[in-house]
């Protein structure tokens, strides 16, 4: 079950559940697609992994405690340890390598 962070965590914008600019990474780790594309290079700079869409947690349970009222989205932010330089630093190693390849 996705935890659905309710932030990036490098810029600290809200990105609720049912934010269309929340991206995450194999890890779960939350960043709004303008810091993916803008900053991040589409590189984690937790786990070099690549980025995807977020997705969106129904609200209406159209099947028995499958919603976001069952499964509410997380409340704790998070927030990435690494400065801009480096962050920088690591993803020029990994942004011209495809996702699936690296």
């Amino acid at each position: 079950m996705l935890e659905l962070r309710p932030n990036c965590e490098f810029c600290d914008k809200d990105l609720p559940p049912d934010a269309d600019d929340a991206c995450i990474c194999t890890y779960e780790c939350t960043f709004c697609r303008d810091c993916v594309d803008n900053i991040l290079e589409n590189v984690c700079p937790n786990c070099g992994g690549g980025f995807e869409k977020r997705p969106i947690r129904p609200k209406t349970a159209r099947r028995p405690n499958v919603s976001l009222a069952h499964d509410p989205a997380s409340t704790k932010r998070k927030n990435t340890k690494y400065s801009m330089s480096e962050i920088k630093e690591f993803s020029s190693k990994a942004k011209d390598i495809p996702p699936s390849e690296r």
